[in-house]
């Protein structure tokens, strides 16, 4: 038998296999989170938000053009799983490369034997990864990680191969073949970059004599350079660029661009250069990396594809990089702000001063104008310390809030050493790293999103082993029945763990070079990405994509723990039978039993949630609509149901997420697809930069605190004026617009809302709406001004509506929101009831859909319940719009409509949840049965909602005390829904017209991922 043809040939059948499983599971259309963005991105050739994407979007581009057809969403979808079909190839590869080395000695050509056990090795780690949580999970969708992985897999299999050939003639092209696929890499994901410290540790273990000190400096050096690409060749270059540009376009009046190309002209001729001095002194080491930069830089110019885009205009262009300078603060990822690493604020701190930093400039008409300073907050150094863990102090997101309730501590009081150690311990560490590596190789508990290891129902980890998991978490047995058959339960009683284990420590004792070699792929990819990101608490998702490479490390060590099996065999029987026992014994009881356990939760081959629940809120919108979202799922999916399906392309989606930052609003000025432009009042030059980034509320006496003034004339000659007179003086000595008062008016003309069906016509319509401010909010944001500046601008010519109510409150116009299906509508109607019924009657019964919930079997994880129970929440609001109106029949008609269209077995009415919001919906739709007379769709729910809140109490009431304080707000929360339910029962049986007002656990709109 040749061990190349059968290793090449057993390769292909692997990733046959792999392919194979992620074309039959891949979601049916764009999922949530980032895919629809990255999809409507490849099918026009778009940008997607900071650091980019170029070479997936042109890549994708293909996918779409070849396998398109009418589902361009599939075509990238199909890109997603081959690449990680092909991941699984070049995984297959590596574990039989080093599995050789340790079945045959002095590279002899293995025989028969020998070849079976090096190819059981390599099936079993290849399978193993293949049906692991978190890569599966990536494989199926258009996200960017899949072709990442394949990347990552690409390059460590390439220095194996310039390894095995090292010592033949033209062997350093895998070198500077390494290096150009990194670059291609960058514009994908930077995951790759971090395979180069195991990278250098090859080559320094295959040139030269190894020592303990040698190998530590070449340690060094592989940091060194990873560091080198990252900084130098990534940021520096482009920065270098950049800076050329100002000069030649300012300086010598020269086009844009001209700058940028003078530069890479001039890197070219040093290159050259180098390369010629490289020759004639006998430089080869310094000619190979010269070649390995070049060919570097070549596959990062993927990135010029961004610009030339971006100066297209397209509907999607996130940073707006229509030039070199505004390319850096896209790659640097400027947007997402900056957080220390190793010496830093802590999370009390609060700013002595701000500083200026780097020069910012836009883009004009013929230069680049100067723009202010980037500004960057100054600490006393009683508020920093090394290492810094628990930093961010802003609390935008609740992260301070987080830390002091994970580390105990009273408002005011600080952080020490010791609380810093512990959260990057138990949080950064264990719960958001560790966690997740045994979700893969232990097992999962379900698909609840947990946020701390007190919660021991949600998202732990589990192994199925009785004993440990009931010590650990409490009796498993006594779970509600929701999460005990939570298809994302998935019990692998530890056997990847511990065949990965034994796999780790055969390698250790056989081969210590390689063993380094693995562990630094496992450190760099996994425990390294923990330091780095240095992430804060309460993430908006479950964050376990980000690690997949260390799993991969991993899956290289579960392959050659059949080795070991096989040895230990090999001391009671024959060579053939330890082979033949070892290989099927490993292979089913890892990869089979993975497969088996996990391929219920991860098929999405029928789910089309993310592109339905983007038409119902769509369709709830009248024509040429204004829809504000909020974050990444009430976004993306809009987007790609708009760029991709065209599905109402008339409306403008417009995130209040990104609405602080001057592209955006800009971009607003312009017509896309069906929307024509709007107005938000001030001009570029009054946006640029941190121009109003904020006002301040400053009552002059002058101004009458208790008048109503016009809104638009406010904003346009007040806010937004340059008049010193209409500005403040901050302590910091910038001045800054100031509100004069809380109280503002949007003016109605009746004729133009009853022309336009902003109003129905039994409405009774204000003569304005009022405007104010709540008092304890004494500061806007760009954001807010630019919602208050649209709607001031748009004077009802058209419809304005927000995918959840929360803003308009904040802003003060709240009583003025009226419900239009999934959406809420500004409406200036005096007798507003809250629900415009007819028309949201229309669009449940005709326009609607439930991404595939009435088809049995589908799943949807709890994200994709969350939207499932907004859309079921809001037939329960048109249902009880119509009893309210006596129309009864009807109200059932529509509430059958929910019940047929959600599945019980796809989702429950009732199931533990994160603070029982999945419960607070179905509240809502038990009493809308019960305002109907529905009286047998009342019993189901009822009799639901009662066997779950009995099962939650009986399972944290078997909690050992320890345990059930942890709970202690579950407990509570549910105990008092318990009653909830007991009153709004009775209220209806004794035909009470009191209810209890039921409210959502959630808002409807999603926090923004701010973490890519």
């Amino acid at each position: 038998m040749n061990f190349k043809k059968v290793n090449n040939l057993a390769g292909w059948v692997i990733c046959a296999i792999a392919c194979t499983v992620y074309l039959l599971t891949m979601e049916a259309t764009a999922s949530l989170w980032d895919t629809g963005e990255f999809i409507s991105s490849v099918y026009k050739l778009q940008i997607p938000h900071p650091p980019g994407a170029p070479l997936f979007v042109l890549l994708g581009r293909i996918f779409v053009v070849i396998f398109g057809g009418s589902n361009p969403a599939i075509a990238v979808n199909i890109m997603s799983a081959l690449a990680s079909g092909f991941t699984i190839l070049f995984l297959f590869w590596t574990i039989t490369h080093f599995a050789r080395k340790l079945v045959v000695t002095n590279n002899a050509e293995p025989t028969g034997q020998q070849i079976f056990a090096i190819i059981s090795a390599g099936a079993v780690g290849a399978l193993a990864y293949t049906f692991s949580d978190s890569f599966w999970y990536s494989a199926v969708e258009g996200e960017v990680y899949a072709l990442s992985s394949l990347f990552t897999a690409l390059v460590f299999w390439a220095i194996l191969k310039w390894e095995h050939s090292a010592d033949q003639p033209g062997s350093d092209k895998w070198i500077v073949f390494i290096f150009f696929m990194m670059g291609l890499s960058i514009g994908v994901h930077l995951l790759n970059l971090l395979t180069i410290p195991a990278i250098v540790m090859v080559y320094y273990f295959k040139r030269y004599q190894p020592t303990a000190w040698g190998t530590f400096w070449a340690f060094i050096v592989g940091c060194l350079i990873t560091g080198f690409v990252q900084v130098v060749v990534i940021q520096w270059s482009v920065k270098a660029a950049g800076w050329f540009d100002i000069q030649f376009v300012n300086g010598l009046g020269m086009p844009f661009f001209s700058g940028f190309i003078a530069f890479f002209i001039l890197l070219s001729v040093l290159f050259y250069y180098g390369l010629y001095t490289a020759k004639k002194n006998h430089w080869n080491f310094l000619r190979l990396g010269i070649w390995c930069a070049i060919f570097m830089l070549l596959g990062y110019s993927s990135y010029v594809t961004t610009m030339i885009r971006s100066n297209a205009n397209p509907a999607v262009d996130m940073y707006n990089v229509d030039n070199p300078h505004s390319l850096v603060g896209y790659l640097g990822r400027d947007q997402y702000g900056d957080f220390p690493l190793l010496y830093g604020q802590m999370f009390t701190a609060s700013p002595k001063d701000y500083a200026e930093t780097k020069k910012k400039y836009s883009k004009g008409k013929d230069k680049y104008e100067f723009i202010g300073y980037d500004i960057k907050p100054v600490y006393a150094n009683e508020d920093k310390m090394l290492f810094p863990r628990v930093w961010d102090a802003s609390n935008d997101q609740g992260h301070a809030d987080f830390y002091r309730d994970w580390l105990g501590l009273a408002d005011g009081e600080k952080p020490n050493m010791a609380d810093n150690v512990s959260f990057f311990m138990g949080y950064q560490m264990n719960w958001m790293y560790w966690r997740y590596f045994m979700w893969n190789f232990a097992g999962k508990q379900n698909d609840v999103q947990g946020f701390t290891p007190t919660n021991v129902r949600d998202g732990n980890w589990i192994s199925g082993v009785s004993f440990i998991d009931n010590w650990r978490l409490g009796n498993q047995d006594a779970m509600p029945e929701a999460l005990k058959n939570n298809k994302a339960n998935n019990k692998l009683y530890f056997l990847p763990l511990i065949l990965g284990i034994m796999g780790l420590i055969y390698q250790y004792f056989a081969n210590r070079r390689d063993f380094i070699v693995v562990g630094l792929l496992f450190f760099f990819t996994g425990i390294a990405i923990v330091l780095y990101l240095n992430q804060a608490g309460n993430q908006p998702r479950e964050r376990d994509y980000a690690y997949v490479g260390s799993f991969y490390a991993f899956a290289i060590w579960i392959g050659l723990g059949v080795l070991q099996v096989r040895e230990w065999l090999m001391k009671k029987s024959g060579e053939r039978i330890a082979n033949m026992s070892a290989a099927l014994v490993c292979l089913l009881a890892v990869p089979v039993l993975m497969g088996f356990q996990e391929w219920d939760d991860h098929d999405r081959s029928k789910k089309v949630l993310a592109r339905d629940l983007a038409k119902d809120y769509l369709e709830s919108c009248p024509p040429n609509a204004i829809l504000f979202t909020y974050g990444d799922n009430d976004t993306y999916p809009l987007w790609y149901a708009q760029e991709v399906e065209g599905i109402r392309p008339d409306i403008r989606v417009i995130n209040n997420s990104l609405l602080g930052i001057d592209w955006y609003i800009n971009q607003l000025r312009y017509k896309v697809n069906e929307s024509d432009p709007i107005d938000v009042i001030w001009s570029e030059d009054q946006i640029r930069g941190r121009n109003r980034d904020y006002v301040i509320y400053n009552p002059r006496p002058d101004v009458n605190q208790e008048r109503f003034y016009d809104l638009y004339d406010v904003m346009k000659n007040v806010v937004g004026s340059e008049d010193p007179a209409f500005k403040v003086a901050l302590t910091g000595g910038e001045n800054i617009n100031y509100l004069p008062a809380k109280k503002y008016v949007l003016p109605v003309d009746e004729q133009v809302v009853r022309s336009n069906g902003t109003v129905n016509p039994g409405d009774s319509v204000v003569t304005a709406v009022p405007v104010i401010i709540p008092e304890n909010k004494n500061t806007l944001l760009k954001n807010d001004l630019a919602i208050l500046n649209i709607i001031a601008a748009n004077k009802w010519k058209r419809p304005i509506c927000f995918t959840a109510p929360y803003t308009a409150s904040e802003l003060g116009f709240g009583n003025f929101m009226r419900k239009d299906g999934l959406t809420y509508r500004l409406v200036p109607i005096s007798n507003n009831t809250g629900f415009n019924t007819d028309w949201m009657v229309d669009k449940l019964k005709n326009k609607f859909g439930f991404g595939s919930a009435d088809i049995a079997g589908v799943y949807f994880d709890e994200e994709n319940r969350r939207h499932l129970n907004t859309i079921r929440a809001a037939y329960a609001d048109g249902a009880g719009a119509l009893a309210d109106a006596n129309r009864k029949d009807e109200a059932k008609q529509l509430l059958d409509m929910a019940d047929k269209g959600i599945l019980l077995e796809n989702m429950p009415y009732a199931m533990p949840s994160r603070s029982n919001q999945h419960n607070y919906f179905t509240f809502r739709f038990l009493e809308a049965a019960y305002k109907a007379g529905h009286t047998a769709l009342a019993d189901k729910v009822s009799k639901a909602l009662h066997r779950d809140f009995d099962q939650q109490l009986k399972y944290y009431a078997q909690l050992p005390d320890r345990k059930q304080e942890s709970m202690r707000n579950e407990i509570a929360g549910t105990q008092q829904l318990v009653q909830m339910l007991q009153m709004l029962e009775n209220n209806y049986k004794q035909g009470s017209t009191v209810q209890p007002s039921i409210e959502s656990g959630g808002t409807i709109g999603q926090p923004q991922d701010s973490s890519k």
